[in-house]
């Protein structure tokens, strides 16, 4: 199948008083229709910036792209008219930020937030787009849609705001949806039913998901493959069912050891040792080298290429198929 959305060797760097921070380097992934692509990794590993480089919305400065390829159906987006940007970026493209409460403008109502781009993009008429918009609330749940839609943000509990964004970023029919870390500061019953809905909306739209998270908890549950980031470059890419078996990385044997589990109640958690590195100065060689258990000299002098583990799957580590067999 031809994918919907393939990011290819990007890079972006930001330039700040400090020095150029390479915040990704050389981050390749695909997703197609109906494909759920989960994006795992600690905070700071690049996740969220490689999202923003894919709509567009990095800030110019400090964030620069250098290198790489954005491509949507076939098209590259990095060389593409600012104008070409504005009609991918939520009818082909759209996206579910981390925050709901500062990605939703407190002044203007929900109702108002939905129907201004169906007006803007799909010159509807107030009415029209007022209607279209309580449909979209009703679609993901939200009580009392023709009354909460006169709401503001700050009226909706956490959960209600993440469901009023969803409502927003499906208004226009995207293709492909890229959802920032969409159960972050939810309780656990509201983070099921978010990740429940969007399932169900993606089956019924046939949409592509990159699902972005920290959370190997929900990873588990819907990707049909992980890409894991550690220090702006994908460690691994793997099916869903074959990493959580035999995981193909340190990094990824790390987080997966760290998970609490029912049997070790009692016991000290594993954690992993030392902090990611400083995106102004990542060691040289493999940037895990410093927290890695397995590592050795070569890893302190050469990048890992991304060794074939089959099945498409691959991981950038001298020694991944000793770590994948020990699985």
């Amino acid at each position: 199948m031809t994918a919907l959305l393939e990011v290819e060797d990007l890079h972006v760097e930001f330039r700040t008083r400090d020095g150029v921070a390479h915040v990704l380097n050389g981050v390749t992934y695909h997703v197609q229709a109906g494909e759920t692509l989960a994006v795992l990794g600690e905070s700071g590993s690049g996740k969220s910036v490689t999202a923003q480089a894919v709509m567009g919305i990095l800030d110019t400065p400090p964030a620069f792209v250098t290198g790489g390829s954005v491509r949507f159906r076939g098209e590259e987006l990095l060389t593409a008219t600012p104008q070409r940007r504005r009609e991918v970026r939520a009818e082909g493209i759209a996206m579910i930020f981390q925050d709901a409460l500062s990605a939703l403008n407190p002044v203007f109502t929900v109702g108002f937030q939905i129907e201004e781009q169906l007006r803007l993009r799909r010159g509807m008429s107030r009415r029209d787009a007022r209607k279209r918009a309580v449909e979209l609330l009703d679609l993901v749940r939200i009580p009392h849609a023709a009354q909460r839609v006169r709401d503001y943000p700050h009226q909706f509990s956490g959960g209600m705001r993440q469901r009023a964004m969803i409502a927003m970023s499906l208004a226009l029919d995207p293709e492909v949806l890229i959802a920032d870390e969409p159960t972050t500061a939810l309780d656990v019953t509201v983070q099921a039913q978010i990740m429940d809905l969007l399932a169900e909306l993606q089956r019924e739209r046939r949409m592509a998901l990159v699902l972005i998270t920290h959370d190997l908890g929900v990873v588990a549950e819907v990707a049909d493959r992980i890409a894991v980031m550690y220090a702006g470059r994908i460690v691994e890419h793997s099916d869903a069912l074959s990493l959580f078996r035999a995981p193909g990385h340190p990094y990824t044997e790390a987080l997966l050891r760290s998970l609490p589990h029912l049997e070790s109640k009692g016991t000290k958690l594993e954690t992993i040792k030392g902090l990611p590195p400083s995106l102004l100065r990542i060691p040289p060689g493999c940037p895990f080298h410093p927290r890695c258990p397995r590592a050795e000299q070569v890893c302190s002098l050469e990048v890992p290429p991304q060794v074939p583990l089959g099945s498409g799957r691959t991981s950038a580590c001298h020694f991944a198929l000793e770590v994948v067999g020990r699985g």
